[in-house]
């Protein structure tokens, strides 16, 4: 006799999903070492403030005046500032688009619940880090998941994770917004993790990614269905509450446009991205919730 499957498996998270999760985090490798144990905050490979001097930059609006390199400022005319290799707590932010078009599907799971578990994933891989969580979406109403350390933090971004992404949200002020509260709550050396549909990434103007790339660790998820990247050549119905279409998609010119709406923003974004210090990698509905995470902790690309 065949099993039923929940009438929501794929259309809306649920906590216990995202908890699940946890192994397949926690059983890529095994947590850093720090000086007391396992337990113990980890030697950060970033650069933050601290007892060690690792090496000046130029300085950035949040960076503490008192850090300032003099002399290299001095050289260069240029105001520049010490960074310090520290034990610390890193902060890891997640950043969860919740525009319309993520709440579609056709294979397995909706881009929505791919984008929870995908951060579910990155919640849990971070506490194994031993970083601080937090997340937000944009919206102008609800305030960011403020940062938190251990078990609390995650499971605070994982409900909100939940919410977020169990229906569209009525009042969803696009990824913009998002990056603009993400810019006030990051410090330099965090990691940022980005939730996206490629439609978002492609409305964000170019020059914004370098100044996330240059101070944190910025990982951006493309979130697809199988049927935007290769839809089949055959007339398509397509309902909604108001209306019925049908696309002919054995039609050379209907397939160009198609093409250019949900094709075209894939691959800018994988050409244009990279070249901007942003790591991205591309996840799709019907693939392993943690195919991106392969990369996770690897050098960043320069900011060319």
């Amino acid at each position: 006799m065949p099993i039923a499957m929940p009438p929501q498996e794929g259309i809306a998270p649920t906590l216990q999903e995202l908890v699940g999760l946890r192994a397949l985090a926690l059983g890529r490798r095994e947590a850093r070492r720090g000086r007391h144990g396992v337990s113990g905050h980890a030697l950060s490979p970033l650069r933050g403030r601290g007892m060690e001097y690792a090496e000046s930059r130029e300085y950035a609006i949040g960076d503490d005046a008192r850090h300032i390199d003099w002399r290299l400022t001095a050289r260069s005319g240029r105001p520049h500032t010490k960074l310090f290799q520290a034990e610390r707590e890193r902060l890891t932010l997640i950043v969860a688009d919740t525009a319309p078009t993520m709440y579609f599907g056709t294979r397995v799971r909706f881009k929505s619940v791919q984008a929870a578990r995908a951060g579910a994933i990155a919640a849990w891989a971070a506490l194994r880090d031993g970083d601080r969580l937090a997340a937000l979406r944009g919206s102008q109403r609800e305030a960011p998941i403020p940062p938190a350390g251990g078990p609390r933090g995650a499971l605070r971004v994982l409900d909100a994770l939940v919410r977020w992404y169990a229906k569209p949200p009525e009042d969803d002020a696009g990824l913009s917004v998002a990056l603009d509260h993400a810019a006030r709550v990051l410090r330099p050396g965090s990691r940022l993790v980005v939730l996206a549909d490629p439609s978002s990434i492609a409305a964000i103007e170019p020059h914004r990614w370098p100044a996330f790339a240059l101070h944190h660790d910025t990982t951006v998820l493309l979130l697809v269905d199988p049927l935007e990247r290769d839809p089949p050549k055959a007339a398509l119905p397509f309902a909604t509450s108001e209306h019925r279409v049908e696309l002919d998609l054995a039609s050379a010119p209907q397939r160009q446009r198609w093409r250019q709406e949900f094709t075209g923003p894939i691959e800018a974004a994988l050409q244009a991205l990279p070249a901007r210090g942003v790591r991205v990698q591309v996840l799709s509905t019907d693939a392993p919730s943690d195919a991106w995470f392969a990369g996770w902790g690897r050098p960043q690309a320069s900011v060319a």
